[in-house]
């Protein structure tokens, strides 16, 4: 089983309405049909760009304002991968619950289906000052291309999740970020490889660009896109299928096969997943 993956380095820049939103959406998503992508993912937080159209008195919106579209955003989405045929993993977008923010990861499907996953761990810049919560539950999403999970930006970070992820199927963890210095990408960065080598999975990270200097929190960005696998003979060395240029408005895009990762963990260099001791330390089957 192969599928070709397209990731997003999206350029964060004031704008004056949703229609400009969907346009620059709409054009990487035709860049990643004319590669023929199966997949595409967006980066956490990109929806944060409509905060800067602002109200009728000039002012930033807040992101008490962003659930306000949600039914645009979702329309907009569901309507791209049914035009193109591609699973769209729409970055993340903050949504409300009763009195509660969450900001979830969104999955729409080719046809027409959309699926959610809140982020499971909140940074302290998320609670103190956007008043987030964090989901209570992780899900692997199955497509007509494998299994997949949607883990955000600080879940990577996490190695407990992702052996979760792993053993309810996941071969292919897609992970949005948004980070603002080299400090918090590279935590991000790092963990993506560590993930991939422990779980012989692959990762598919991306961050947003830019800047948006009206909004509180997202004036400063530092991204870059990477397919990441493990690092073992059938893999580049470094294992990195491919990257894009730090801080570049782009699309990478890559090929995964996923008969590689069965074959590593069954006779690889090193069978990491298999070898686990979970008689020395609890663990998921």
């Amino acid at each position: 089983m192969k599928l070709r993956v397209s990731a997003v380095q999206y350029h964060l820049h004031t704008i004056q309405s949703f229609e400009e939103f969907a346009k620059q959406v709409e054009h990487y998503i035709k860049t990643a049909e004319e590669f023929g992508a199966d997949f595409v993912l967006f980066p956490e937080f990109f929806t944060t760009q409509l905060m800067s159209i602002g109200n009728q008195q000039g002012q930033p919106l807040t992101i008490q304002d962003l659930p306000d579209f949600t039914e645009q955003y979702r329309s907009l989405f569901i309507n791209l991968a049914k035009q193109t045929k591609m699973h769209i993993i729409g970055g993340t977008h903050v949504i409300r619950k009763g009195e509660r923010l969450y900001n979830v990861a969104h999955l729409f499907y080719p046809d027409g289906r959309v699926a959610e996953q809140p982020k499971l761990h909140i940074t302290p810049t998320e609670v103190k000052e956007w008043n987030m919560s964090p989901g209570e539950s992780l899900q692997v999403f199955e497509t007509d291309k494998g299994t997949i999970a949607m883990l955000t930006c600080y879940d990577i970070e996490f190695p407990e999740i992702v052996r979760m992820a792993k053993a309810k199927g996941a071969d292919v963890i897609f992970c949005p970020s948004c980070t603002d210095d080299r400090h918090g990408f590279y935590r991000v960065r790092y963990t993506s490889h560590a993930r991939a080598i422990e779980n012989q999975v692959y990762v598919v990270t991306t961050g947003t660009v830019g800047s948006l200097p009206t909004v509180d929190f997202m004036r400063a960005n530092f991204g870059q896109a990477a397919v990441i696998t493990p690092n073992d003979i059938p893999f580049p060395p470094r294992g990195i299928l491919v990257e894009g240029e730090i801080n570049h408005d782009m699309i990478v895009t890559a090929d995964l096969d996923l008969e590689l990762l069965y074959q590593v963990r069954e006779s690889g260099s090193v069978t990491t997943w298999r070898d686990r001791r979970t008689d020395l330390y609890p663990d998921w089957k």
